[in-house]
């Protein structure tokens, strides 16, 4: 009766895995939800749906675990699951994503995937240019830079980079981290989409008497335009202020040069919602699952890696990502 049971259920699965693919709106999902969480109300713009039929779509999706969900405070996302090698059905779901990957998007769906990208820039934009003077303050909150700021200078350390390699901080903020990189190396580039932050690493870094920073007002695609082309990227606290931390990875690793490497500080998954309001924060952490998948999905090799818990619940991760020699 137990082997009955057990080939039933096996059976049932696998019948629920190809009933969740064999509809074009889930593939769709599927193929939307690649590299990106999106909530069901984006979901439901982006493919011109009304919320209970995407909610329909979802929860088949879900139920055979090719989607997962991740809680943002109050607020509840979708992404693809990661795929375990232990699942019965693994090479099935691995093949249809493989395939659901190449699936083309249509002119508007890729419209709307834009218009809630910027709708996110825009809300983490308005953020700093009101609150461009008090951000260090608020950040100090949840952690600061002096708590892992050894960590950093060890994996600095550990590139083995020359004094005369180059390298670009996305973010810089109050300059912290800028300011150790413009002692380590000879060429380094600030860059901030909020003009009002980069007006204030430039006032803070001068008072400090260093001019010889180049700074960029803009996104890594700007810096690209700009034929931008360093051996560092970092990216310190700044990932979960990014409206698609995916897209992000992907648009720095194409300004690293052979043998380049990315620096990403960030959090570790958290339910402290208090931070979207007080630091502007548009995602409550990331799994270092995660962050590793963007990394390699945007051609990057995984590194180093170092993470430490602090006092008041959060958790840092600092991890390294290699561009190919």
């Amino acid at each position: 009766m137990v082997e009955k049971d057990e080939h039933n259920e096996t059976t049932n699965r696998l019948a629920g895995l190809c009933k969740a693919a064999a509809d074009p709106h889930r593939l769709g999902i599927l193929r939307v939800l690649r590299n990106e969480s999106y909530g069901v109300q984006e979901l439901t713009y982006i493919f011109d749906m009304l919320q209970s039929g995407m909610s329909h779509h979802l929860k088949i999706l879900a139920r055979t675990d090719l989607v997962t969900t991740r809680k943002e405070g109050t607020r509840i996302f979708y992404r693809q699951s990661l795929m375990d090698e232990q699942d019965p059905h693994y090479q099935l779901k691995h093949a249809l994503l493989v395939a659901v990957e190449g699936l083309p998007l249509s002119a508007q769906t890729e419209k709307r995937m834009t218009d809630v990208r910027e709708e996110r820039a825009r809300l983490s934009q308005a953020y700093f240019s009101k609150n461009a003077d008090a951000f260090s303050e608020k950040q100090d909150l949840i952690v600061t830079y002096s708590q892992y700021e050894g960590c950093i200078n060890d994996l600095l350390g550990s590139t083995a980079f020359s004094k005369e390699a180059s390298v670009l901080e996305v973010g810089p903020g109050n300059g912290e981290l800028l300011f150790h990189l413009v002692a380590r190396f000879g060429e380094v580039i600030a860059l901030d989409n909020s003009a009002e932050m980069l007006a204030k690493t430039r006032e803070t870094m001068e008072a400090r008497g260093l001019r010889h920073i180049n700074y960029i007002n803009g996104d890594p695609g700007v810096a690209r335009a700009s034929g931008v082309k360093v051996d560092l990227i970092a990216l310190n606290m700044v990932l979960h202020h990014m409206a698609s931390p995916a897209q992000a990875l992907a648009d720095c690793a194409r300004l690293l040069g052979r043998g380049g490497v990315m620096l990403v500080a960030d959090l570790g998954p958290h339910g402290q919602n208090w931070v979207r309001e007080a630091c502007g924060d548009l995602w409550l952490g990331f799994e270092a699952e995660e962050l590793a998948n963007w990394a390699m999905s945007a051609g990057l090799q995984v590194g180093q890696s170092i993470f430490i818990s602090l006092k008041n619940g959060f958790q840092v991760q600092m991890r390294l990502f290699h561009a190919k020699a």
